[in-house]
């Protein structure tokens, strides 16, 4: 029996042992032959930098790896990965998103040109773009859309994306659409044929007090330049003197449009920006003297998602003492990315130069090859450490301190810091219960759809904020009608909380409807902006000026 254990012990290790011995051989073997079986010799190993381990990989996989190896698929996934160790702003953008990632620098898409939203399981057309596909097919703001070609889209749960992928197409393709529409008891069905439909970066351009405007730019894209130098033109003429230029959530786009916007805004040889790559080759900017607004008051309002061309227009504006910067400190990108596109559509967008305001200042906040997620979660870092309420809890670096001409200290290494701060939010005392319960169950933006749907043919003929205001101000019951409608949709009435909820609501309820009517988006921060500690504080600003 002991005589029989050994066996059972011994056996198998001993066939283990001739297992990896004639592994050893086959690789000893292997590396002594001349290649009769594998293939592979000293001489034929491929004449590429062996140093350079990333070509000398795929080398020797494209020479002797035993299976048929698809070289794009390996790269799809290889690409990301290197430049995900570069700097957190140079990624590599597969051909299949190179459309949507381009959209909204590029300005324009192909589409029947119109703005839905969601709301019970309908699609509701909230706005029709202006000389588009749908105008010209007759779409009119407040239809319904029940059926996209031979698909009803009514009363299923449709992800909003299927519905955009539903209605987008090439341009010159056609779209079936049946409609219902108020007043009629029939569908109404209509055919569009796609086009190009133009994409705004311009959000708004609106008179907001006497010689006031206000412009709120959302991108720096292709035709944010020929948006804004019409905008200009149309406020001028109503007598704009000062301009308020809302720059908050715009994370940047195209560097010569920031460049030909500021200088509408700057006198003669004025440096706007400078950039230097890595031959350390500095090419500067600097103002024509021919900028149309050299001579208007200015406030650019900045905040956290505040970035890169966003951020050169408000460095060269401050650096040269040429207006005044409000809100919170911007992201801190001052890294410049080129596209470079490969042949099969897709693109790297590579990180080739640093760029810096006209005192000197590199803008760019602190980073860690390969470590994006630390990047991507500075904002929340400064929000737990009160940035966003406090000034004083922002530190700077003495060695990064710059002088304006005009003597004022500013400072690089993150963001442009303003000149005055203004802390987040400050109307969460008027957030009651009440308030959370008409706004999360979208209560209130079914209201505004509902009176809109109501008040069509008026709001289609609004030409202005003045026109949208009169017509408000003229409903007395604006709000009461609005908790008669929450209480028929489940929320009952607590007149304390909505009392204390009133300025709020009437802003939200306002600004909606507005953004329902003919002017859009004007009709939306009109009414916003009301309530916008920082907007408020550079009205005051610049009536203390006037």
């Amino acid at each position: 029996m002991y005589k029989n254990s050994l066996k059972k012990v011994w056996i198998p290790l001993i066939i283990s042992s001739l297992v990896a011995m004639g592994v050893l051989l086959g690789i000893m073997i292997g590396s002594r032959n001349s290649g009769a079986v594998n293939g592979i010799s000293s001489s034929s190993m491929p004449k590429v930098d062996f140093r350079d381990k990333i070509s000398y990989t795929m080398t020797l996989i494209d020479r002797f790896y035993v299976d048929p190896v698809n070289r794009d698929s390996i790269a799809e996934k290889i690409l990301p990965l290197i430049l995900k160790e570069l700097d957190p702003h140079s990624i590599y953008i597969p051909a299949k998103n190179m459309q949507q990632a381009n959209e909204t620098l590029d300005g324009e898409f192909d589409g029947i040109g119109v703005v839905f939203n969601m709301t019970t399981d309908t699609i509701v057309v909230i706005q029709v773009v202006p000389g588009g596909p749908s105008e010209k097919a007759g779409l009119n703001n407040g239809d319904r859309i029940i059926k996209i070609n031979d698909s009803t889209v009514v009363g299923k749960k449709i992800d909003q994306n299927n519905v955009v992928k539903m209605l987008r197409g090439k341009r010159g393709t056609t779209v079936n659409l049946s409609l219902e529409r108020q007043g009629l008891s029939e569908l109404v069905p209509i055919s569009v044929e796609r086009g190009v439909i133009p994409i705004k970066s311009l959000d708004a351009a609106f008179m907001i007090a006497p010689k006031i405007g206000v412009v709120k730019l959302s991108a720096f894209s292709r035709k944010s330049y020929t948006e804004l130098i019409k905008a200009f033109k149309e406020l001028k003429e109503q007598g704009m003197e000062s301009l308020i230029f809302d720059l908050r959530g715009n994370g940047g786009g195209f560097l010569d449009q920031a460049i030909s916007i500021a200088n509408e805004f700057l006198p003669k040889d004025r440096l706007i920006v400078y950039t230097k790559n890595k031959q350390s080759v500095v090419a500067k900017e600097y103002s024509d003297g021919h900028g149309k607004c050299s001579d208007i008051e200015l406030v650019i309002l900045i905040d956290e998602f505040s970035a890169s061309s966003s951020e050169i227009l408000a460095g060269a504006i401050q650096d040269n003492d040429r207006g005044i910067i409000i809100g919170r400190r911007s992201f801190g990108k001052g890294l410049v990315q080129q596209a470079i596109p490969y042949y099969d559509g897709s693109s790297v967008r590579l990180t080739v130069a640093k760029y810096y305001t006209p005192t000197g200042r590199s803008i760019q906040k602190s980073y860690d090859n390969g470590d994006s997620d630390a990047y991507n979660n500075d904002i929340l870092s400064r929000y737990k450490h009160s940035e966003f309420f406090v000034s004083d809890s922002i530190k700077f670096d003495d060695s990064l301190k710059f002088i304006t001409p005009k003597g004022k200290v500013v400072y690089g290494g993150g963001g442009i810091m303003p000149d005055i701060f203004i802390p987040l939010d400050t109307t969460t005392v008027e957030v009651t219960k009440y308030f959370r319960e008409v706004t999360g169950r979208n209560i209130l933006y079914r209201y505004t759809l509902d009176y809109s749907d109501k008040h069509r043919d008026a709001l289609n003929n609004i030409a202005s904020v003045t026109e949208l205001n009169e017509l408000l101000d003229s409903d007395k019951k604006l709000l009461d009608n609005f908790v008669t409608f929450a209480q028929k949709n489940g929320v009952e009435p607590n007149y304390k909380q909505i009392e204390k909820s009133r300025n709020l609501m009437e802003t939200y309820i306002r600004a909606y409807i507005g953004r329902n009517s003919k002017i859009e988006d004007a009709g939306f921060y009109s009414n916003l902006y009301k309530i916008d500690d920082a907007m408020n504080r550079a009205i005051e600003e610049l009536s203390d000026k006037e």
